[in-house]
């Protein structure tokens, strides 16, 4: 029983768009965000304008790699979701291409210094948190203390009972680099990573899979996005959200038109479609609690409250950059991944 409202600004994209709507037959979406998410939004895009989606779904670091490797031989039309980082990148190596959506004065400010930032080549979609979360049984179990910090994670007693993703593969696990960086310099930040491997047990490929192991028990922390947290807290799962007492970094999930684009006004049609406000509202029936970016979509109630949470004022020109960013991601490969644990 939704109410799809839409505004002035999508009957214009939509009417634009009306006459090539027959001849649009088909889309391949690029798909960071989780796999429920990705589902919905194909879906209900088929079902709104007919038009076949054939969506992979992969990590951010995953789908970055991809789309560079398919620089000459574009295979994509949409990349949808996952960090801002690698979209920003992604823009700065021309692998993506301008487009300005009508919908751009419907969002918040955050997603439009996104598109201006990329010279308009991505846009905001969401915003979430970084943190992590705990499973409280194996924690009383295990006699540990709740950990309220960053600093809390890289104490002994810790040893083995904490989980991340690799930034190499991961957005959310890049966006952990760069907000330990930032968070306490790169010196000390690098130390604080070196201290915190000691008591990592795995590093995942995706970066909500850490969360999820911890609600199946399979480990005690799991450094993520908070919503993916709250989702297996919604769920069920003996999950507790924690906001780091030093503050913390966030994301800008984006949504990028991939540069050689076979399908382009069909990726223009999704582009627009991604952007409403009671398309953005659909993502709650699915278990996903990020801060949807236009301005008329409702949060979920469940989301994490960006104005509560202590943020820093997180660098995404520098760190969504391909030179920071590929000399972050050696420096952590030498110095920090190649240790013992």
């Amino acid at each position: 029983m939704r109410k799809f409202l839409l505004s002035g600004a999508a009957l214009v994209a939509i009417g634009a768009f009306s006459a090539g709507t027959a001849e649009a037959k088909k889309l391949t979406l690029y798909c960071s965000p989780q796999e429920e998410w990705c589902q919905l939004m194909v879906t209900e895009f088929q079902k709104e304008t007919g038009i076949k989606v054939a969506m992979t779904r992969k990590s951010s670091g995953e789908t970055f790699a991809q789309i560079r490797a398919e620089r000459d031989n574009p295979k994509g039309d949409v990349w949808w979701g996952g960090t801002g980082d690698p979209h920003l990148q992604a823009a700065e190596e021309g692998l993506t291409q301008e487009y300005n959506s009508p919908m751009l004065a419907e969002l918040h400010d955050w997603a439009v210094r996104q598109h201006e930032a990329a010279k308009g080549r991505t846009v905001g979609i969401y915003a979430g948190a970084l943190g992590f979360g705990f499973n409280t049984e194996l924690l009383a179990e295990k006699g540990l203390p709740e950990p309220k910090c960053w600093a809390d994670l890289i104490k002994p007693e810790f040893k083995g009972e904490v989980q991340m993703a690799n930034p190499n593969s991961s957005g959310t696990a890049y966006t952990t680099l760069a907000t330990i960086v930032q968070l306490f310099g790169e010196d000390e930040g690098f130390e604080f990573l070196k201290k915190l491997h000691m008591n990592i047990n795995q590093y995942t490929k995706s970066g909500s899979a850490p969360i999820k192991a911890a609600a199946r028990g399979e480990t005690t922390v799991g450094i993520v996005f908070q919503h993916d947290a709250v989702t297996q807290k919604v769920a069920g799962f003996p999950i507790q959200v924690v906001s780091p007492c030093e503050g913390t970094g966030y994301e800008i999930g984006s949504m990028s038109i991939i540069n050689g684009a076979r399908n382009l006004e069909e990726a223009k049609m999704f582009y627009d479609f991604a952007l409403r406000a009671d398309v953005q509202e659909m993502a709650r029936t699915v278990r996903a609690y990020q801060v949807p970016s236009n301005k008329n979509a409702a949060p979920p109630p469940e989301a994490p409250k960006l104005e509560d949470i202590k943020l820093i004022d997180y660098d995404f020109k520098t760190y969504g950059s391909s030179a920071t960013r590929t000399r972050l991601l050696k420096k952590w490969d030498d110095e920090v991944n190649s240790l013992p644990r």
